[in-house]
């Protein structure tokens, strides 16, 4: 497995060869991200993985100078599933001077959920995917279903720009108890971890009662986000949305069985977990 830093490099790596299944990451990477890596490995080709820490997406106020750095080691589990070329290039070869035009997303998909409580979120990604996919042109690239939104934010921009690339989406990993693998789970304190798994099983909760024939949408996020209070989370969401562009479904909707999706992101302690559950 060959490492790059530079863009120079990375045209230079993949010049001559099929274009490539693509795996961008932020580094720290954990069993969900190697997933993705198989999930790409399996449709043949050159895998190529990214892993870069875009400050785009970052508020002033949220953990870019102390998100986990974690090169040596990523790389090494890169190559263990058969990853084929890493692209870690550091912000002055992505980014050589002022990142000043970018990709702006609709507000109806990308001002809501995450969007809401952090503004400028999907135009820092949304930038950062498509000066990437720009640089690695790939045929395939492959996202994770944890962040349910990105997903359907970056599905849409494909296809609107006409990009020639498909975006398959790989399963939520998960620890044994339920919790959602994420890179900031290494956070959370030995009594936070304990609790963790609770955000999951309020998913569940929330999914059971739909497929049991509850109705009230509101209702139900109402409890969710009590019941995740009670145990001294504080939520910023609990929402239950249609799978197709994450708008709130009518009570007809819910009534003859349109896609749904439950998603939520809570802060336990000064860690701020996300999960989702498809319904």
């Amino acid at each position: 497995m060959r490492v790059v830093r530079t863009i120079t490099e990375l045209r230079q790596a993949l010049a001559g060869a099929k274009p490539a299944a693509f795996v961008p990451t932020m580094g720290n990477l954990h069993e969900g991200h190697l997933a993705l890596a198989k999930l790409a490995r399996e449709q043949g080709g050159p895998v190529v993985a990214s892993i870069f820490v875009n400050r785009l997406q970052f508020a002033p106020h949220e953990d870019f100078e102390r998100y986990p750095r974690t090169l040596e080691r990523d790389c090494e589990r890169l190559q263990s599933v058969g990853c084929n070329l890493v692209f870690a290039p550091d912000e002055t070869a992505l980014y050589p001077e002022p990142q000043t035009f970018k990709v702006v997303p609709p507000a109806e998909l990308a001002d809501t959920l995450e969007g809401e409580f952090r503004p400028g979120f999907f135009t820092g990604v949304c930038t950062v995917v498509m000066k990437l996919f720009q640089c690695v042109q790939p045929r395939l690239a492959v996202f994770g279903k944890k962040d349910y939104q990105q997903l359907l934010v970056l599905r849409r921009m494909v296809r609107q720009f006409e990009l020639p690339i498909d975006v398959d989406a790989g399963e939520t990993a998960r620890a044994d108890d339920g919790l959602a693998l994420s890179s900031r789970n290494a956070y959370l304190s030995q009594a936070e971890r304990a609790e963790a798994p609770r955000l999951a099983s309020t998913l569940r909760g929330v999914q059971a009662r739909l497929k049991d024939g509850a109705r009230d949408v509101a209702a139900l996020e109402a409890q969710a986000l009590q019941s995740l209070r009670e145990r001294s989370w504080v939520p910023d969401y609990v929402a239950v949305r249609r799978r197709s562009d994450l708008q709130p479904p009518s009570a007809e909707q819910v009534a003859v069985g349109e896609p749904l999706v439950v998603l939520a992101a809570a802060k336990l302690g000064n860690t701020r977990l996300i999960d989702n559950l498809e319904i």
